[in-house]
């Protein structure tokens, strides 16, 4: 186009003068068409500049294109959030009107900023300075409004957790460029970068506050190391509480030890204790095991020469109410001596082939996340399969406990747990148990929760069905026998569960209302109790 110019300029048009008049009157066009080109190129260029502006903070007086969706409980209580904020930022160097400039920073932040301090910061021969991060609304306006070089609003949006610690590990939090880096920000980022409906979790932010208030409460009570607690839908295996003690603060990560941002529910693995005896019991029906067995003394394990191989024996505190049990008996009163002799009767096999069908020897791909490897015995020899049958030698994550028993319960069927809110239906899993053993199950588990160590459980108005565990620790590849793991599996309402519940202690301590004592029945079932006390009303309303 420049060339087409240059040679009407030079030539001028055919036919036409070529006079001092005719010259002058092309070298006005030939200007005025180059002025027009400029002003296209230059507005094209702030369009364009304009154009990125907006797609990233919406300007300064329009709405902002939020980045990441919003992340929501079940009934629609936000959970994390992208807010606009920004931060008001001062180029002394692109300063005009000085004194104007220091009395605004000074009439914004009267007290982090004199009007002597202000001036001199402005006069300063600093390039950048942040006056304020993270300011507010009304003071980011007054910048904006006010429109003095070197003042500027740098507009940014930010990841906020309204529940802080309540859902840390469960929601996760994301890095500096806004991506998800644990829980839910993580495993469902690529929804949250690519969609503006929320995300709706199956949590319910009042039930896990009850099981965040008690679990801690709990752990200064007791002052354990750690408090677990989890809420399953006994039929949609939707997660309705998940808390992990101790947290950390996703808003201000470096504020807590890295340790506390494991989800130990997932990530811890245990010897579980006497709940294993579910899986016993539950073996010993299906292979139809109706004997009684005599638990009046400790049980010995021979070896193949005929010598004492282990010796089974309970804690001090049991006295089984007749020398011999049957096996819901056995069960119900807790017994490792009579435990051991049902894993011994059980066929070759059983019981390795049972835990396989629970998924208990293999790391759990679940819709949240990976959970850590369990640990099995090295070989199944008649010790392992004695011990195992009460808890000891083979060491799972909470994660597995809950899905196992939740399947033990409800009527035989396997379920997958899921964050998605779902609606009741069909139960949709693998049976891995007749539902007529099942119903059996159950019926144990409640005149546990009404007879012996689960009474503290109980509320008024609904069956509570469950099962204690204490299980010594292992430290230092030697048994503690001052240091256990506290725990209960409970189901409810106990003759038609709906929802499965798993409250674990680590090393809590016994007390002067413990009268010493550390085990389930004194410290996890209690808290349970309170627990469920609460949420009963939340759950059935």
């Amino acid at each position: 186009m420049f060339e087409v110019g240059r040679d009407i300029f030079k030539n001028g048009f055919r036919g036409g003068g070529t006079g001092v008049a005719g010259r002058g009157r092309l070298r006005f066009i030939h200007c005025l068409f180059i002025l027009a080109f400029g002003l296209f190129i230059a507005r094209t260029l702030q369009l364009g500049i304009q154009g990125t502006d907006r797609s990233r903070h919406a300007g300064a007086v329009g709405n902002w294109t939020v980045s990441r969706a919003d992340i929501v409980d079940r009934n629609g209580d936000i959970l994390a959030k992208n807010i606009m904020s920004g931060h008001i930022t001062l180029r002394p160097g692109h300063v005009r009107n000085h004194d104007a400039v220091a009395e605004l920073i000074h009439s914004l932040l009267p007290y982090e900023y004199s009007l002597a301090d202000a001036l001199r910061l402005v006069n300063s021969s600093r390039r950048f300075v942040y006056i304020k991060k993270y300011a507010s609304d009304a003071a980011r306006a007054a910048v904006k409004k006010a429109r003095l070089e070197g003042l500027e609003v740098e507009d940014i949006q930010t990841r906020r957790y309204p529940k802080r610690r309540l859902f840390s590990h469960v929601v996760g939090y994301v890095n500096v460029e806004g991506r998800g880096m644990d829980g839910a920000e993580r495993i469902f980022d690529e929804y949250l970068r690519e969609n503006s409906d929320p995300l709706r979790l199956s949590l319910d932010s009042r039930v896990q506050s009850v099981f965040y208030e008690q679990l801690s409460a709990a752990m200064s009570k007791y002052q354990a190391k750690g408090a677990m607690g989890l809420l399953m839908n006994s039929r949609t295996g939707e997660m309705v509480a998940m808390v992990s003690l101790p947290d950390f603060d996703p808003e201000n990560r470096s504020a807590d030890p890295v340790g506390h941002r494991t989800f130990m529910p997932m990530r811890g693995v245990f010897e579980m204790g006497s709940i294993f005896k579910i899986f016993n019991t539950a073996m010993a029906m299906e292979n139809g095991i109706t004997k009684e067995y005599y638990v009046a003394e400790p049980y010995k394990i021979l070896d193949k020469f005929g010598r004492t191989a282990a010796r089974i024996s309970d804690v001090r505190s049991f006295k089984p109410p007749r020398p011999h049990l049957s096996v819901e008996e056995i069960m119900l009163h807790s017994c490792n001596a009579g435990s051991a002799q049902i894993a011994l009767d059980l066929p070759d096999g059983a019981q390795k082939e049972f835990f396989h069908r629970l998924h208990m020897d293999e790391r759990l791909e679940l819709e949240f996340g990976r959970t850590e490897r369990t640990l099995m015995p090295a070989k199944w020899g008649p010790v392992e399969r004695a011990t195992m049958s009460f808890g000891h030698g083979i060491s799972v994550t909470p994660m597995h406990l809950i899905m196992a028993v939740n399947a033990m319960t409800n009527g035989g069927i396997y379920i997958y747990p899921t964050l998605h809110k779902r609606s009741v239906g069909a139960v949709s899993g693998t049976r891995v148990l007749a539902p007529e053993i099942s119903a059996r199950l159950r019926a144990v588990m409640v005149r546990v929760a009404e007879e012996t160590s689960g009474k503290k459980a109980r509320v008024a108005g609904i069956q509570i069905g469950g099962k204690t565990a204490t299980a010594e620790k292992w430290v230092n590849g030697k048994v503690d026998h001052k240091k256990n793991l506290t725990a209960f599996a409970g189901i409810f309402p106990g003759d038609a569960p709906q929802y499965t519940i798993l409250v674990i202690l680590d090393e809590p301590k016994g007390t002067a209302e413990t009268f010493g004592l550390r085990t389930a029945a004194w410290n996890a079932v209690p808290t349970t109790g309170k627990i469920l006390d609460s949420i009963l009303p939340l759950l059935f309303e």
